[in-house]
């Protein structure tokens, strides 16, 4: 069973920047992708960024694209997501997910992803 622990959520202004972190236990994490979502209030969970299993190649959704960064350390048994020029829209509970499959690929649909964190709250004041 793998457990997931997010943290480095909190109140930034918008502009700012914010670095969330997910420490992983219970498992070879090494096999797993990682994906990052989020839940705004009212809104259906969202994918954000993911992450392959050998951290060779990235994904993000477009709403954050060239904003977010997603990275891993396999020695560390963490996951990353740096989050710059923050606007009120990214306020969310950010999740982080893991997910094993044959290839260690990536999807955005969180119905591929087995494991996941409680959820961290980001919220960017205008």
């Amino acid at each position: 069973q793998v457990q997931l622990v997010e943290s480095g959520g909190g109140l930034v202004q918008a502009g700012g920047s914010l670095t969330l972190s997910c420490a992983a236990s219970g498992g070879t994490f090494s096999r797993f992708a990682m994906g990052w979502f989020r839940q705004a209030p009212g809104k259906e969970r969202e994918f954000v960024a993911g992450i392959h299993r050998s951290g060779g190649s990235t994904y993000y959704a477009d709403s954050v694209k060239g904003r977010f960064t997603i990275s891993r350390d396999n020695a560390k048994n963490t996951v990353g997501l740096q989050m710059y020029s923050l606007k009120p829209e990214d306020t969310a509970v950010y999740y982080c997910a893991a997910r094993q499959s044959v290839f260690g690929a990536v999807v955005s649909s969180e119905d591929g992803y087995q494991y996941w964190g409680q959820g961290t709250q980001v919220t960017v004041s205008s």
